[in-house]
């Protein structure tokens, strides 16, 4: 992580006109190449709201490319292939508001009962991926938000990942943290 406030509002604009080209709106936006910085290998995040309500969200906890690349390919994932959602519809597209997450690697959280995972987790900072078997989730940190006690984040997850909501405090499901750097366009 550590990209610049200039280089945050480079990728706004990459995921963005990615969007508009698909809808046709727009230019195309450019192979990142001479952005060095933007080359690096790191997972992404995009998430797309619409009168500050969730439109769609996509990303990755591994890099699987450039952060150039991450970027352009999860706003496209996220305004067309979210299946909770429609596809994007031109007519959305300036009303859409644009957040995208840059990751740090996540690692794994040693807890040994619930006791001690609510001491060891940082509500606002980390994101968490919680699985238990074949079933897993994430939250990115900026859910926090909406479910600022950790009992509460920690249940949401578990039925995000199709697991029970006490998964966590009797399951002992693998826990790994990591944190963001968040890039936001202006107001939702």
């Amino acid at each position: 992580m550590g990209c610049s406030d200039d280089q945050g509002r480079i990728l706004l604009d990459l995921a963005r006109k990615a969007i508009a080209i698909r809808l046709g709106r727009g230019e195309a936006p450019g192979s990142g190449e001479g952005y060095a910085d933007l080359q690096q290998c790191q997972a992404t995040f995009v998430t797309l709201k619409k009168k500050g309500q969730l439109r769609g969200c996509i990303g990755n906890l591994e890099p699987v490319g450039t952060l150039w690349e991450g970027i352009r390919d999860n706003a496209l994932n996220a305004a067309f292939h979210d299946y909770r959602f429609a596809p994007l519809s031109a007519d959305e597209l300036d009303e859409i508001h644009i957040d995208i997450s840059i990751l740090s690697p996540a690692v794994l959280l040693d807890y040994t009962d619930t006791a001690d995972l609510l001491k060891k987790l940082c509500p606002g900072r980390d994101g968490v991926v919680l699985g238990s078997g074949a079933k897993a989730a994430t939250f990115l940190p900026q859910v926090w938000q909406q479910l600022p006690r950790v009992e509460d984040f920690l249940g949401h997850l578990c039925h995000k990942a199709g697991l029970d909501k006490d998964t966590w405090r009797h399951g002992h499901p693998e826990i790994r943290v990591y944190q963001v750097q968040c890039f936001a366009e202006g107001a939702a």
